[in-house]
């Protein structure tokens, strides 16, 4: 199972997190965040960094048995709208993909917000990105709400798992 480390922001972790990035195009083309074709170090730290220093911000990097980043995971303890633990952006190297490592990497998150006695968690999925919602339907996530995201303005649409 990958395990999840708090990313330190070294010059290390951040070419791993770029290369992660890069490693994604197709997702990069359909949310409009990046340009697919140059993926900026210094915008990815930037934008990594905030993440990180917003109240109840994280962000992990998932490393396999041999030390090698795989994954890239974004969380938020409590949403100011709904109360409820966030996964901001969950995210596997493109040349680990259709492995299970998504999978694992979800089970982990899971298990980190249950054992905090936290009782639900949420996503937002682009609307446009028909794979990552039926990612996340296979793994018992329900639609609870369409509405477009914060920073982007993008159409999307609010996935809830219970932990119980």
């Amino acid at each position: 199972m990958p395990t999840l480390t708090p990313m330190g922001f070294t010059p290390d972790e951040i070419a791993e997190a770029v290369g992660i990035y890069a490693s994604n195009p197709e997702y990069y083309r359909s949310s409009g965040e990046y340009d697919p074709e140059h993926i900026a170090p210094d915008h990815i730290e930037a934008d990594l960094r905030e993440e990180a220093g917003g109240e109840g911000g994280h962000v992990l990097l998932a490393r396999d048995a041999e030390g090698r980043a795989v994954g890239l995971v974004c969380l938020l303890d409590r949403h100011p709208t709904d109360g409820y633990p966030w996964i901001g952006l969950l995210i596997v190297h493109g040349d680990q993909r259709r492995r299970g490592i998504g999978r694992l990497l979800v089970a982990a998150v899971k298990d980190r917000f249950r054992r905090q006695g936290r009782d639900g968690l949420r996503i937002a999925v682009l609307e446009n990105n028909p794979s990552a919602s039926a990612f996340w339907s296979a793994l018992g996530w329900q639609e609870i709400d369409r509405r477009r995201d914060i920073q982007w303005g993008r159409p999307c649409i609010v996935m809830h798992k219970p932990l119980a």
